[in-house]
């Protein structure tokens, strides 16, 4: 670096050049400081983070939680059914497949008409409530005829409708 010894330069400088060394000291001592820190500390257990997945079941609506446990609850008995109905047929010691089949098929072929006409009249009966009230309105006076016909054309890859009067 270029410098002047002290002794050529003006009288201000002598004071500027202290606060130079100074700021460069300063800035030297920077430098050699550590620029990151890591905390080793232990996270809090409670606080603003937000929560993380758990295992197990996923977290869901009351709603799902209900129908999950009704489904749950089913199978194990459904499970229980087919294994009593299971060991009454190997217990007698023949069991005929088509038999099996039909008393395996008969709650189902029965029972789904049943839910499908229940569910029918259910619909029927939303319908009857939802619909509007009827309404009568009546008018005097004289009817004038308006008969007019209007003329379309819709074309292009971006189609636009004109409708326009006859002229």
């Amino acid at each position: 670096m270029n410098t002047l010894p002290d002794d050529h330069l003006p009288p201000a400088q002598p004071a500027l050049n202290a606060q130079a060394s100074e700021l460069i000291a300063a800035v030297e001592d920077a430098m050699c400081a550590p620029t990151s820190y890591r905390d080793r500390s232990p996270l809090p257990t409670t606080g603003p983070t937000p929560p993380v997945p758990q295992p197990g079941r996923p977290p869901m609506s009351q709603r799902a939680t209900d129908a999950s446990a009704l489904m749950l609850s089913a199978s194990v008995l459904t499970l229980a059914a087919g294994g009593a109905a299971g060991t009454v047929l190997w217990a007698s010691g023949f069991a005929d497949p088509a038999v099996v089949a039909l008393i395996a098929a008969a709650p189902v072929g029965v029972a789904i008409p049943i839910y499908a006409f229940t569910r029918l009249m259910g619909r029927a009966k939303e319908a009857a409530e939802a619909a509007p009230a009827e309404q009568h309105h009546h008018y005097n006076g004289p009817v004038i005829q308006d008969q007019r016909s209007i003329n379309t054309q819709t074309r292009g890859v971006w189609a636009s409708t004109r409708n326009q009067l006859p002229r």
